[in-house]
């Protein structure tokens, strides 16, 4: 299964993803988390030790000239647009509980546009993880869809949107939808979070109608007490960890795998 999460920036999609990729995990599949949002935060939110030792695929210039043949900066040179990556999750990954973890960067840097190289390199790279790895693949990206393709929106089973109370996280949702729909990419639900009461919810469902709502997760005050104190938030909150235990069994059931009890 291939899984794009997006949404406004702050309103949960990289604990979802990292609670969905541990969930994965447990339930015997081998797993890539890709970091695709520049606010890289999926590695400690995913527990991983020394998040900050991670480099981004875009920041190792030396990989982007050996494969594009052009090193990043440089303006007006041509360069492969489709270098080879099939060994790049092996050798550029790091791997923790069945989890193996990639820190794409940004895609394109301001003034340079998408056609850069280490934008080639990711688009080539993100390709072939999602139409050519046989692993579950959970793409956390930034408030958009620019890590995806015509062509790569085959291969996604399913863009959630995360959206939270509120009139601008909806809008952003829908401005997703809309370009997604654009990607002849269908298969699209949302996810609330930061959910309080039923009016929350309420809000939620008449904001995104059309759209099918996979769950609803609540406001957990035990996310940030464990951030404070370090903890692995997997563990730490069990209430979410629950409702996307429920929001996983949502997905696998139309892929009619096993489900796993909250």
């Amino acid at each position: 299964m291939k899984i794009a999460i997006s949404g406004k920036g702050g309103v949960g999609k990289t604990l979802l993803s990292a609670f969905l990729s541990h969930i994965f995990a447990e339930s015997g599949y081998s797993v890539i988390a890709i970091d695709a949002d520049p606010d890289a935060n999926l590695a400690s939110t995913l527990g991983f030790p020394h998040p900050e030792q991670i480099t981004p695929i875009s920041e190792l210039e030396d990989l982007i000239e050996e494969r594009v043949g052009v090193r990043p900066g440089t303006s007006g040179a041509f360069f492969k647009l489709n270098p080879k990556v099939d060994d790049l999750p092996e050798s550029y990954s790091v791997k923790m509980d069945g989890i193996r973890l990639m820190s794409m960067g940004r895609i394109k840097r301001g003034g340079t546009g998408c056609y850069c190289p280490e934008g080639a390199l990711l688009q080539a790279l993100v390709s072939h993880l999602l139409l050519q790895r046989d692993e579950v693949v959970i793409l956390d990206m930034e408030a958009g869809i620019e890590h995806l393709s015509r062509g790569t929106t085959k291969a996604v089973d399913k863009l959630i949107i995360v959206v939270e109370p509120g009139r601008r996280s909806i809008e952003t949702a829908r401005t997703i939808n809309e370009l997604s729909k654009d990607l002849g990419l269908e298969s699209i639900g949302v996810v609330g979070n930061k959910i309080r009461n039923e009016a929350d919810k309420e809000f939620i469902k008449s904001s995104v109608a059309g759209i099918e709502i996979l769950g609803f997760i609540p406001y957990d005050p035990a996310i940030s007490k464990a951030d404070l104190a370090n903890e692995p938030l997997f563990t730490a909150c069990p209430q979410t960890a629950t409702e996307v235990k429920n929001i996983y069994n949502k997905l696998m059931s139309a892929s009619r795998q096993p489900s796993v009890q909250g």
